[in-house]
């Protein structure tokens, strides 16, 4: 009792302090007023379809506001100071700033599901710009969940399609045709739309249906859509099936056009180089000496931004717990705090109710943890079965005569599809990497398979030593080594 009483009173002792420490605390209330002043002219501007340009005010507001104590983290004006200043950081080309300021904006407990929307979304355009396709996904993902709690239907469906997007880019047929249905059959503004033609013409393009990229276009500009990017795909369409004719005149279109990005003209720039038999000598050097600036100077510095910020928020979402468990700590060490304030100001009247009260938190805590127990197992478990089954389909082909007749192995495009449905879509990961050709992707397919550098000779024609070189080369383009690629296409067939 003793014990109970002392520790009451340091709880009493301590809350003070806090309050003591929040009226004293280094950001005065006149600070905070002006930042949240800033913060509110932002938001107009942001209405009214304008950026506020103040980036010293407004960089001054956020970490006014940062610096409160975590506990005023929930407010708005964080929340959308935090946006705010994200913009304006990936409008300097600063990802890495924007993407720490919009994980912060992330950690914030702001009901304002639009706001959280938009950061998640920003989220998802960091991560799309470094290739992070999956993960671009998961940050599109949560951010249509917020807007769908918000009631926002249009940008609801508006992220939908960006998930469809990120889908598209992986090559993922089926799943994105899925969502583009859903958009389809529930949705009715125009701009969602055709926005969602965009994302088809680009999974056609992924999955190399060529003719159907400039059909699908060919209906945007119907709709007098014409967006930079959609031009692109037709010409890189009409390339792709030989003519060279159109696809130089929607790359000078592309290229004129005064909105159209940096990746834009860098493919624009290789039809005009490679399909424009008018250029000199000299206008062709010219050409390409600018193709490479770009490369060099704007989009390898760019995608290597993005690359160290999706770096941070994968280092975020790996150590950061789930946020029920920090809801139920919080609710825990409140329900605690109060009860014992009660204690000392009550005498003691209300120990029973506090007691009952912690007990139904340990049960409750107990049912949780043995749930995600549960789901852990059974992640493993099928886990382990994707992994047998996938070695056993290996050993089977091994040990087939006639693996090349099984394989289709001399049709590469209906081999790869043979191997899509055999090892869960296996050759379409591999080529929506967009790093290997196709003999080394067939030598991915043996390797996983399990031949040895001894017997792929007797399918690709190849001798030991050049099987051996051509497998440093392409574990090294995959970011492995000979001796571990097996494991890592293994791992790769199991991931999703």
């Amino acid at each position: 009792m003793y014990f109970c009483s002392m520790f009451a009173k340091r709880t009493v002792i301590f809350l003070c302090c806090c309050i003591l420490w929040v009226c004293f605390s280094s950001c005065s209330l006149r600070a905070i007023k002006e930042a949240e002043a800033v913060v509110a002219q932002a938001d107009s501007l942001w209405r009214n379809g304008r950026r506020y340009t103040d980036s010293l005010s407004l960089a001054q507001a956020y970490n006014t506001l940062h610096q409160l104590p975590i506990i005023n983290h929930h407010s708005t004006s964080y929340a959308h100071a935090c946006y705010h200043y994200g913009r304006l950081l990936r409008d300097h080309d600063d990802p890495v700033s924007a993407m720490q300021v919009f994980i912060n904006a992330s950690h914030s407990r702001t009901h304002d599901y639009h706001i959280l929307g938009r950061v998640y979304s920003n989220m998802g355009s960091i991560c799309h710009l470094a290739n992070e396709f999956q993960l671009s996904y998961d940050m599109y993902s949560r951010s249509a969940n917020m807007f769908l709690r918000n009631g926002d239907t249009i940008n609801y469906y508006y992220g939908l399609n960006n998930m469809a997007y990120e889908l598209a880019e992986q090559g993922m047929a089926e799943e994105t045709l899925v969502m583009l249905s859903i958009i389809k059959e529930n949705c009715l503004d125009t701009n969602v739309i055709a926005k969602a033609f965009e994302t088809k013409a680009k999974l056609y393009f992924q999955t190399g249906q060529y003719d159907s990229v400039i059909s699908v276009v060919n209906k945007l500009q119907t709709l007098g859509h014409i967006q930079s990017t959609s031009y692109v795909l037709k010409a890189r369409a009409y390339w792709h099936i030989g003519n060279a004719d159109s696809a130089l005149y929607y790359a000078k279109f592309v290229l004129a056009l005064p909105h159209a990005s940096e990746q834009e003209k860098y493919n624009m720039f290789y039809i005009l180089i490679n399909g424009d038999s008018t250029l000199s000598n000299e206008q062709v050097i010219e050409i390409s000496a600018q193709r490479s600036d770009i490369e060099t100077d704007i989009l390898i510095p760019l995608h290597n931004k993005m690359a160290v910020a999706v770096e941070l928020l994968q280092q975020d979402l790996e150590s950061k717990p789930d946020l029920w468990w920090l809801y139920s700590i919080v609710a825990t060490l409140v329900i605690v705090g109060v009860g014992l304030s009660i204690y000392v100001l009550r005498k003691r009247k209300k120990q029973e109710l506090l007691s009952q009260q912690i007990n139904i938190l340990k049960q409750a805590t107990s049912t949780i943890q043995e749930k995600h127990n549960e789901l852990s197992n059974r992640y493993q478990n099928e886990q382990q079965r994707i992994e047998n089954e996938i070695k056993e389909k290996c050993t089977l082909l091994l040990n087939d005569a006639n693996i090349k007749k099984t394989l289709s192995w001399k049709d590469f495009d209906l081999m790869c599809s043979i191997i899509d449905q055999q090892f869960y879509l296996f050759a379409s990961k591999l080529r929506a990497k967009q790093i290997l050709n196709e003999k080394e992707i067939r030598l991915c397919v043996l390797v996983l398979i399990g031949f040895s550098r001894f017997k792929i000779p007797d399918i690709l024609p190849y001798s030991q030593n050049s099987v051996g070189k051509l497998k440093d080369q392409t574990a090294k383009l995959l970011g492995t080594t000979g001796k571990k690629l097996q494991d890592f296409l293994l791992k790769l067939v199991i991931g999703p």
